[in-house]
């Protein structure tokens, strides 16, 4: 392990607490500038609209075309876009010799619950309909774009649309009820992610419905069917249990799950390769997963 990279990063984390006292808009911002990052040069962007959604194409040199993923950012539903996972979704490309759709799906509390799933749906029938075969097909999420991930498979195999190959979720957010264990035992490490922090985010999203709604808490839906699974959370997370759950109530339903935990990792660590040794190996092994379900 690169100790000391992730030392640094933990101590930055902790000299920048969570202020309960912000207003979304100077969360959004903070937000953005943590995420921004310059694409390397070799990394392509190309804007499209997809179904109605702003969306980016991201693609590298040794992309095989036909391969393709949907990728949806984290941000709690109400922060985050295209310009704070860019660096995060090209290296993902790279790694899984895959274009990259990346779209800006509507944030709450403006677009609540179901917007975001509306519009990630509607990014994957354009896909479909613009020539994406499904068994060259991924869905990636991080965080609360894991969760919506899950939800929007769910959502596909509802609407008997062809379902993805392969789905990855990083540090994924699945119960907006927060009733996982380590939401407590692991709150004094986790400096990125906080369970009042995200009880906020949650009514935001949920604009009143049962946080127990299955499409916004997928922990709860039905996940038989889905396709092959790789989920990525780490010992130092509050969402540590969300994302033992996912797991074990996918595999209750015949959903093939890799579940990699790693130890000491912060909350969706692979988005800070650039500085953290640890990050690149977690992008590798998503491209490996990816590679091997969509040949």
């Amino acid at each position: 392990m690169s100790q000391e990279q992730l030392t640094r990063l933990v101590r930055y984390f902790e000299s920048h607490p969570y202020q309960p006292d912000q207003t979304l808009e100077e969360m959004r911002r903070d937000f953005e500038q943590l995420g921004a990052a310059p694409l390397p040069d070799y990394i392509r962007a190309e804007a499209t609209d997809a179904g109605g959604v702003k969306a980016e194409w991201l693609t590298t040199p040794e992309v095989e075309v036909g391969r393709a993923i949907l990728y949806l950012h984290g941000g709690s539903y109400v922060m985050g876009g295209i310009g704070t996972h860019r660096e995060l979704a090209g290296r993902i490309s790279e790694s899984a010799r895959s274009r990259v759709l990346i779209i800006d799906y509507r944030l709450a509390p403006e677009h609540p619950f179901p917007a975001a799933l509306e519009d990630s749906l509607a990014a994957y029938r354009w896909m479909l309909a613009n020539g994406v075969n499904p068994s060259r097909a991924s869905i990636i999420g991080d965080s609360a774009g894991g969760g919506l991930s899950v939800a929007t498979l769910v959502a596909t195999k509802e609407a008997k649309l062809a379902m993805p190959a392969a789905a990855v979720c990083l540090s994924p957010w699945v119960d907006l009820e927060l009733t996982g264990a380590s939401m407590t035992t692991k709150a004094a490490v986790d400096h990125l992610v906080r369970k009042d922090e995200l009880a906020v985010h949650a009514k935001r999203y949920l604009a009143g419905r049962d946080p127990r709604t299955p499409l916004a808490s997928p922990l709860h839906a039905d996940l038989a069917g889905l396709p092959p699974m790789l989920i990525q959370v780490g010992t130092a997370e509050t969402l540590l249990d969300d994302a033992n759950r996912l797991a074990e109530r996918a595999r209750s339903g015949g959903v093939e799950v890799t579940l990699d935990v790693g130890e000491d990792m912060i909350h969706v660590w692979s988005s800070f390769a650039s500085m953290l040794d640890e990050g690149q190996h977690a992008i590798d092994r998503i491209g490996e997963f990816v590679r091997a379900h969509t040949p």
